[in-house]
């Protein structure tokens, strides 16, 4: 009954790994952003400002003076957006080419589940698991607000950061999946994947410092998750919606892909 549920399959084999991804993340963005009280000194902040603008662009620290600035650097600029880009690639490449390089794949689809049924339910599964992750962190980052001095980041800002977040690891996850559903590897799923996200991230930070590169940032989906500055101004819907059509893009033609080709046995 379990193995006809794909949908439900798929979270209960994950569940070991979504705790592991939940407490991990988590602890990281809880981590970092309680050091805000001993960042929030004249001292601190006199050294920063010393750092090379450019520098602190490369890394998405924008302005770190404020409690919002620092938080959507140190925590949502880089080091959380990159541990879910790793957990949805991973995710997204297991979802079909894991299977067919296993040689299971024929196996699983000898029962009565269809190609697409197989490959939306088990992306589906990947989203819903990845909402979890980032509502331990939204959680977490709620209870330690007031102690850590971020209270001045009002409770709907950090809501639209959390909620830009899964968007933007949907559509990270949604081209592993696409790239391994497409091909039946692994190899290109993780490589594709990965190296989008880190041209990406190039393209929203480094690139842009160059002249005649600026327009490559309208095209980073990083740009799309941090640009407009939720933390400050709340949601951006226009960037929500573009990673909401690339993600659904890349998911249907992965599974469109998926459903015209031979698997390999």
């Amino acid at each position: 009954m379990m193995l006809r549920n794909v949908f439900t399959k798929a979270l209960w084999d994950a569940r070991r790994s979504l705790l592991g991804w939940a407490i991990a993340i988590a602890a990281v963005g809880s981590l970092y952003a309680s050091f805000w009280p001993t960042v929030n000194n004249p001292d601190m902040l006199k050294a920063i400002s010393a750092y090379p603008q450019e520098v602190l662009d490369a890394f998405n620290y924008g302005n770190l003076t404020t409690a919002a600035g620092y938080l959507g650097g140190s925590v949502y600029g880089l080091l959380v957006p990159l541990l879910v880009v790793v957990f949805m690639v991973a995710a997204g490449t297991r979802a079909v080419a894991g299977d067919e390089e296993a040689g299971t794949l024929d196996l699983i689809l000898a029962h009565p589940v269809g190609r697409s049924r197989l490959a939306l339910h088990r992306f589906a599964a990947i989203c819903v698991g990845l909402v979890a992750v980032v509502a331990v962190l939204l959680l977490l980052m709620l209870a330690i607000r007031v102690p850590a001095q971020l209270d001045s980041v009002p409770v709907a800002n950090l809501a639209a950061m959390n909620l830009q977040l899964v968007l933007f690891g949907a559509g990270a996850g949604a081209l592993a999946f696409a790239v391994g559903a497409a091909t039946g590897s692994k190899a290109w799923a993780l490589g594709l994947g990965s190296g989008v996200a880190v041209l990406g991230y190039l393209a929203n930070s480094v690139f842009p410092m160059a002249e005649g590169l600026e327009w490559t940032q309208n095209l980073s989906p990083w740009h799309w998750y941090l640009g407009g500055d939720p933390l400050v101004n709340g949601l951006q819907p226009a960037n929500c919606l573009l990673l909401v059509a690339a993600t659904v893009v890349l998911v249907a033609a992965g599974t469109w892909r998926f459903n015209a080709r031979d698997i390999a046995v």
